[in-house]
This record gives C-alpha cells, structure tokens and sequence, in this order.
C-alpha cells in the first residue's frame, strides 16, 4: 500500500519535536500563510451574505474543535454539545451586562465558566462508555435547556437576553466586516491550541485512552482524569464559540440550541474526520455551505418542469433538512474517514504520480 506521506525523500527526522512539528514541509506552512493572508482580504472584496457565511464557519468550528478533542481523539460520544454552546453564549452575556465585563474579556471568561459546567458533568459521565455515555450526554442536553428556560437571572428566561457588540478600547466591532477579524482571530489561537495540545504529553494520553483504553491504563493513565479532561476540553472550545456566536447576533434566545444543533455538530466532525483538526474545519465549512447550496438549488427548481412534474410544491423547502440527514448516511457509507482523509490521499496522489510507491 502506498504510503500518504508527503515528507521529501531524505527528510530524516531525528528527534521527537522534529516529528510532531506542525508543519511537515514547507510547502504546508506557506500554504497557511498564504491562506491566512486571502482571510484577512476577505472582508475588503467579499459582501455582507459571503462574510456572514465566513463568521458562521467561524464560531462554529471552534465549537466543533471542542466536539472533536473529545469524540475524535478520545473516544467519548457526546449529543448535547449545544446545551455548551449555548451555556457559553448566554455566560458572555451575562457577565457583560450584569458586571459590565468588557466583551472583550467577557469571552474567554465565559469559555472558563462553561468549562466548571462541562467538569460536572463530565466527572459522572468519565465512568460511563458507549450507550450509557450517549444518554448522559442527552441527559445533559435537557437539563441545560430547561435551566435556560427557567433562569432569568442568567438568560433573560424564554425572552432570551441582549448581548452587547464586540468592543476594544471602545472601538466596536459591530459589523460583519469588523466582527470577521474578531472570529478569525480566536479561530486562529483556538485551533493552534489544540493542535499544540495534541503534540503534548496529555494529547497523546488522549489519543491513548481513544485506541485502546485498558492498554492505556496497564501503561499508568488514568482514565477518569483524562476522560474527565476531555470534557472539559471540549465544554471549553464550545463555550469559546457559543460566546462569539451571541455578540455577533447580539441577542441570545433558548430556541437556538436544541438537539438538532447538537446533532449537526456531531455532523461535522463526521463528515471533516474524526481526529482531525483540519478535518473539523472542513466539516464545518461543508455543513454551513450544504443548506446554503441546497437553497439555491431549490430557488433553481421551484416552478421549473421537474417541480411540476413531481409536485413537488411547498415540500422544496424541507429539501435542505433532508440534504443535511443524506450527506451524513453517505459520508459514514463511502468516506468513515472524512474529508481530511480524502484530501490527504488527494495530495499523496499528485505526490507520488506517476508511481504507485
């Protein structure tokens, strides 16, 4: 079998840092710069629906990081990562209306406060696995959606609440335009601290407790911690993205973090690669942009002679729900690994053309 490495012949490594290094060549490392550079663009070239797009894969994929650490590199199963997310959102606003927190540091203290959230639930379900596991998860997910119902003093109850802009040094960033850097700037730190995380003593513990957890134990690895870690890892991440998802819409309302929500989160990391840092972008990136797609299509085809044919009428609309549902089934069908696996194949090929070897 030919092998997906695209490190040049004659690149020996000769050390343990050398190995895990971010970027294997590089080519890698310029192609990140240079992407990093079109970003920072894109806000000069792009309108107001491209860039909200933009912000959405954003925030999300922060999120979804958190999702990845624990169920892609550690094994765990998670269905109520919304209840995080939206603990996040409303935790930033409250600490920002209440005691009048700069949002600025108002973020980072909400991804604190949802990480204490994340270890208390994540200290009963480190010694649950499999099934017990997913219903503790869902069980999490209810009971953080009737707390945000219920709390007024701390989401402003089924009315939602009001967050306020983004600010530094009172310069608000309170258009798409200004609020992208803001959402590039935590994507950027929060994907380079789990990519440093996972090249660490405590990453490979994780990734340990993932493959095969009683050979991780017989090795000296406590389970609990690091089951428990994960959690909080992953309670952290969400509540980093759920914070900037309230003040770019500047009002957090409880409808907005069902199960279904939870569910497309466990849908990207799918669909990106479990295990994969870069995957879990590329996931998010695909299911933002599926319904976005799915809506063109069927503004194409309302009216036209299929649409007649098939009667399909008012039921277009749930075209873009239904697209979501398949996309899933045929990635766990034809690609369980993602599409970082794929696009890594990709690479090797036109690495490795015209050999097989």
């Amino acid at each position: 079998m030919a092998t997906q490495s695209l490190i040049p012949a004659g690149d020996y490594r000769t050390t343990y840092a050398a190995d895990t290094t971010i970027f294997p060549t590089a080519g890698s490392r310029y192609a990140v710069w240079a992407a990093l550079a079109v970003l920072c663009l894109a806000p000069l070239v792009l309108d107001r629906y491209w860039l909200s797009l933009l912000i959405q894969i954003g925030y999300f994929g922060v999120a979804a990081l958190g999702l990845n650490i624990l169920v892609g590199f550690t094994g765990q199963i998670s269905i109520g990562h919304a209840a995080f997310f939206g603990f996040g959102a409303f935790a930033s606003a409250w600490l920002s209306n209440r005691f009048h927190i700069p949002v600025f540091f108002a973020v980072p203290l909400a991804g604190v406060l949802t990480t204490a959230v994340g270890l208390v639930f994540g200290l009963p379900a480190a010694r649950l696995k499999g099934l017990y596991l997913a219903i503790a998860t869902l069980a999490a997910q209810y009971i953080l959606q009737d707390f945000f119902a219920r709390a007024e003093w701390f989401t402003g109850g089924v009315a939602g609440t009001h967050a306020e802009a983004f600010s530094i040094f009172g310069f608000a960033f309170d258009t798409d335009g200004r609020y992208f850097y803001i959402v590039l700037a935590y994507l950027v730190v929060t994907f380079v601290l789990a990519t440093n995380l996972m090249r660490s003593r405590d990453g490979r513990a994780l990734v340990a407790v993932r493959d095969h957890y009683l050979s991780a134990e017989m090795m000296g690895i406590n389970l609990t911690r690091y089951r428990t870690l994960s959690f909080g890892l992953s309670a952290f991440f969400a509540g980093i993205g759920g914070a900037l998802y309230g003040h770019y819409l500047q009002f957090v309302s409880v409808e907005g973090f069902s199960i279904l929500l939870s569910i497309q989160f466990l849908g990207m990391i799918i669909i990106g690669g479990l295990g994969s840092i870069m995957g879990t972008l590329m996931g998010t990136a695909f299911m933002v942009l599926v319904p976005e797609a799915m809506g063109w299509i069927t503004d194409a085809v309302r009216g036209s002679a299929l649409d007649r044919a098939l009667s399909l009428k008012d039921n277009l609309s749930f075209l873009r729900e239904m697209a979501i549902g398949l996309v899933i089934v045929l990635f766990l069908i034809f690609e369980p690994d993602g599409l970082a696996h794929r696009w890594r194949q990709i690479k090797a090929y036109w690495k490795l053309y015209p050999f097989s070897h």
